[in-house]
Parts: C-alpha cells; sequence; structure tokens
C-alpha cells in the first residue's frame, strides 16, 4: 500500500493534502485496491460548498460503490474531468492524476484532526 507522506487521512478512506493555496482530495491507495477497478466517478459542481464529513460525490467500481465525504469542508474549486472518461486514473494513480477534487477549506483547523501518513497505515492494519 503506497501513502503520501504529505497527505492527511480519514477513516473513509480519503486523503487530502495542500497545493497551491487549496486542498486537493481524492481517495488512498488503500481503498482503490479494496473495491478493485474503478469504473465511474461522481463528482459535484465547481463552487458548490459542504461541511467535514458531506458526501459529496460516489465512486463506483465492479465491486461496490461508496460514497466519497469530505475531509473538511469547503468549497469546491475544481473537480478532475479527465476522470469522467477515465475513471481508473484512481486506480493507477490515487495520490497524481487519480485526484478528485480541490477546495478552498472553510476551517483550515479542521486538518489537524485527521490522521498523517503514520497513523493511518496503523489504522488501516487494525481494520
Amino acid at each position: 500500500m503506497k501513502l503520501d507522506p504529505e497527505a492527511r487521512y480519514t477513516e473513509s478512506h480519503e486523503w487530502v493534502r495542500w497545493a497551491n493555496g487549496e486542498l486537493v482530495c481524492g481517495i488512498t491507495d488503500h481503498a482503490q485496491e479494496s473495491l478493485s477497478d474503478i469504473v465511474y466517478v461522481e463528482l459535484p459542481d465547481v463552487g458548490e460548498s459542504f461541511d467535514k464529513g458531506d458526501v459529496f460525490g460516489v465512486v463506483e467500481s465492479v465491486k461496490a460503490a461508496s460514497d466519497l465525504y469530505m475531509p473538511v469542508g469547503g468549497e469546491i474549486t475544481a473537480v478532475n474531468e479527465e476522470l469522467e472518461d477515465a475513471p481508473e486514473l484512481v486506480n493507477k494513480d490515487p495520490y497524481g492524476k487519480g485526484w478528485m477534487i480541490r477546495f478552498i477549506p472553510s476551517d483550515p483547523a479542521e486538518l489537524d484532526e485527521l490522521m498523517d501518513a503514520d497513523a493511518y497505515e496503523e489504522f488501516i492494519s487494525e481494520e
């Protein structure tokens, strides 16, 4: 399982990290491995706002569909439109080309409540 040491992690298997003054978010390598082949990703519209823990989208695989949860609250500034035609990017590069949303956090302090890579790795091992 790959981890991004710069990212913070949720118990629902999303990752989030700072990039160019905003947050970028996707699902973890562990999540994409569990889901198997991703066939569809539903993402929100730019400009939508969500609170921490709100469902912002859905990822579907050959095995299951899974809700995507906001790691921290904020307003969506961009969505990865490449995933519309190439959802498999989430499987191939979950921390890079498989990113899902970019957003401006409403309360950056909420990031402090998330797990770092070491804590997430321990969380996975106990699951």
